[in-house]
């Protein structure tokens, strides 16, 4: 797969306690089928983080990547911006 059609995410990191591993939770917004509210709704990503250089209250994006492990198929690219 080209590196242009992967599917990036943006989202926050929730967890940083493993080794070169981070848990992203990404939100987006979901109509309701009967109501047309819009609902949020959280979806967690496990992503690899090669240096450890992310926090925990970090905005990260994401990118798809092939199997790193059972969980794990998305990676760092970027942090962009720093917990406060």
């Amino acid at each position: 797969m080209e590196r242009n059609l992967r599917k990036t995410r943006i989202g926050l990191v929730v967890s940083n306690k493993m080794e070169k591993s981070i848990v992203v939770a990404v939100e987006r917004k979901v109509k309701h089928p009967i109501y047309g509210k819009f609902v949020k709704t959280t979806t967690k990503f496990m992503a690899h983080d090669e240096k450890n250089d992310c926090g925990i209250g970090d905005t990260v994006l994401i990118m798809e990547t092939r199997p790193l492990s059972k969980n794990k198929n998305w990676r760092l690219v970027e942090i962009l911006e720093r917990a406060k």
